[in-house]
């Protein structure tokens, strides 16, 4: 169970690192006039969003796999089922990227920098809650 609770640590870290880094992306694509600096900085976004999707599928898959051998689960465990949530709200997080990224795609963005620099706090409070919920296990 120690290597795929490793194993999940790793793609956790590598998906987070890209909900990190996409938004970056957005914000300087909502300041950009530039199309040339656009279509690179589209280009980054398109790669990163599918390299950061591929990374979310064996962290699922290996969360999903700690829950199949029973972690965290018997009475006193209800940071769980907290923590269970907060990775859903995580995948609809991902899922909001692709709609903003295609949305700069077609050249529709109506949102300012200044939106995207809030957004992109999100992943850094996700993770913060998340950690928290799994290693002091507050009820």
């Amino acid at each position: 169970m120690l290597w795929i609770k490793s194993l999940h640590i790793v793609f956790v870290v590598s998906w987070f690192a890209g909900l990190f880094y996409l938004p970056r992306i957005f914000v300087n694509l909502a300041m950009e006039n530039d199309a040339t600096s656009t279509a690179r900085l589209l280009l980054m976004a398109r790669k990163l969003y599918r390299f950061t999707t591929i990374l979310a599928v064996p962290a699922l898959v290996f969360g999903l796999a700690l829950l199949a051998y029973g972690f965290g689960q018997g009475p006193g465990n209800g940071w769980l089922h907290a923590k269970l949530a907060l990775v859903v709200v995580v995948i609809g997080y991902h899922h909001a990227c692709s709609l903003l990224l295609k949305k700069f795609e077609r050249g529709i963005n109506q949102r300012s920098h200044q939106w995207y620099r809030w957004f992109n706090e999100a992943p850094v409070i996700l993770l913060l809650a998340i950690v928290i919920l799994v290693v002091v296990k507050p009820f």
